[in-house]
């Protein structure tokens, strides 16, 4: 019997969509699910007829590989990872290549490219993005750990990742932990632009009065210009359908959002590294505050809603809704860019932020005409140092302004809590301010713990510190933080 170009552990929704999505493009796959009745299940259903070999131990599955052998686990991240991984090891040869396709946190993933290149073995962390269907289709695909693993899967991961334009939305991404991390800013991506998705229903749902057959038609219509992407277009979709008795389907459901954590490690990421990631930080914030569902019933009865202004014509408004969210989605990027950039300095990565957008742009979640404008900012200037700065970006935000600023004010008004929109517009008035009031922070500082200052008038490095009280002395902290 022939061997198998890949072997496959983890039969859920994803694993077993990869494996079809190998076998249409004429790979032959081993797969191995802990829990072997899966094995059984898959092989005498979709996997049937199919150029799949259903294994019922690792042992069996390694030994059906071709060498140099591939070995993609897609398990829940974490621990188990990590168990599988040193199940696997005894039975590999030096050179043999494990893929961990799950959402791992990146790390982890630095962490397993390292241990397991000192055993001999190659390691790709990847990210994979676009759920069940995009598994199925053409996921956009994050490779990154060994570099020398990479041609070994490089025609299987580029063979069956979605295309845009004939490019394949799979790029190598850089070494260890690189390919996680840039999924992770996905992810983090992803939790802004649904943030901003539901302030601007939010708006028209509570401000503008609109019912939802009139929203579907807006998100709709947005779709064909400047927003178009998959999300607006599923908006638009959940919008018009309707429960059995013919009411909107989505007042019919809970207003608690989950999360897995992806975001909020982004999140984290940006504090650690002291990057602004300030709108994916509201995004995690307003799920968290979501979740608080009793307590928020609770202190609508005590603290009461805010009054209500006349709901405003949405004639008016519906343009500043849509300036609002293009021109947050912009800072929503921009953020996550910086994030990568700060990372690629700090771990010594090469990324090319070009090729990620065009990663970006099928398959995934996140997917939307935009990247190309952000793949286009990026092919004129590899070294842009903020996507705000391209010619095309400032353009479209200096257009959006008014607008923007209307809806953050329309909001304002009608007690409508839109974080998102509202912390993009305050990161965009910060990041273009020559002056901000640091210098009193700077100054407070120096008063209570010594910590220093600089001056305007003196070169940039020198520090001063002042006898704020007439109590203290001229020594100037700088071994402790208050």
């Amino acid at each position: 019997m022939a061997k198998a170009d890949i072997g496959l552990i983890g039969l859920a929704v994803m694993g077993q969509n990869l494996v079809l999505n190998m076998a249409d493009h004429g790979y032959r796959v081993a797969v191995f699910n802990r829990t072997t009745s899966r094995v059984d299940e898959f092989m005498e259903g979709a996997a049937k007829g199919r150029s799949i070999l259903g294994c019922h131990s690792m042992e069996d599955l390694v030994a059906s590989l071709e060498r140099p052998r591939k070995v993609m686990l897609m398990v829940k991240a974490g621990a188990v990872v990590d168990q599988f991984i040193d199940s696997l090891v005894p039975l590999l040869d030096p050179g043999d290549v494990i893929i961990d396709g799950g959402n791992s946190h990146y790390p982890d993933s630095t962490r397993r490219t390292r241990e397991l290149r000192e055993k001999g073995l190659r390691f790709i962390g990847t990210g994979i993005s676009g759920g069940e269907e995009g598994a199925r289709n053409g996921p956009s695909i994050m490779p990154g750990g060994d570099p020398e693993a990479w041609p070994l899967v490089q025609e299987i991961f580029q063979s069956i990742a979605a295309k845009v334009d004939g490019e394949p939305c799979c790029r190598w991404v850089g070494p260890d932990g690189a390919g996680h991390f840039v999924k992770m800013v996905h992810n983090g991506i992803e939790y802004g632009d649904m943030q901003l998705i539901t302030e601007a229903y939010a708006l028209m749902d509570r401000a503008l009065g609109m019912d939802h057959d009139a929203m579907a038609t807006v998100f709709s219509d947005w779709n064909q210009g400047v927003l178009d992407s998959y999300l607006i277009e599923i908006t638009a979709e959940i919008l018009a359908t309707k429960d059995s008795d013919g009411a909107p389907l989505v007042t019919r459901i809970l207003d608690t959002a989950g999360q897995k954590g992806t975001g909020k490690w982004t999140g984290i990421s940006a504090l650690e590294l002291g990057v602004p990631l300030t709108l994916i930080g509201e995004a995690v914030f307003a799920r968290v505050l979501s979740s608080l569902k009793d307590e928020r019933v609770r202190a609508a009865e005590i603290l009461g809603s805010p009054r209500q202004p006349e709901t405003a014509a949405s004639d008016d408004y519906l343009e500043a809704l849509h300036d609002a969210l293009y021109a947050s989605k912009i800072i929503s990027y921009a953020q996550g860019f910086m994030l990568m950039r700060e990372a690629a300095r700090v771990e010594g990565w090469t990324l090319d932020y070009g090729d990620i957008a065009l990663m970006w742009r099928g398959g995934c979640i996140i997917r939307s005409a935009f990247l190309n404008d952000i793949k286009a900012a990026y092919d004129n200037d590899p070294a842009l140092q903020n996507l705000v700065l391209d010619a095309f970006f400032t353009r479209a935000l200096k257009q959006a302004e008014a607008g923007w600023r209307h809806a953050v004010t329309l909001a304002i008004g009608h007690g409508v809590a839109t974080p998102a929109f509202a912390s993009a517009l305050s990161y965009f008035d910060g990041y273009r301010s020559a002056r901000l009031p640091a210098n009193l922070l700077q100054a407070q500082r120096d008063y209570f713990g010594a910590h220093s200052y600089e001056r305007v008038d003196r070169e940039r490095g020198t520090f001063f510190h002042t006898d704020w009280t007439g109590r203290g002395g001229d020594v100037a902290s700088s071994t402790y933080e208050a």
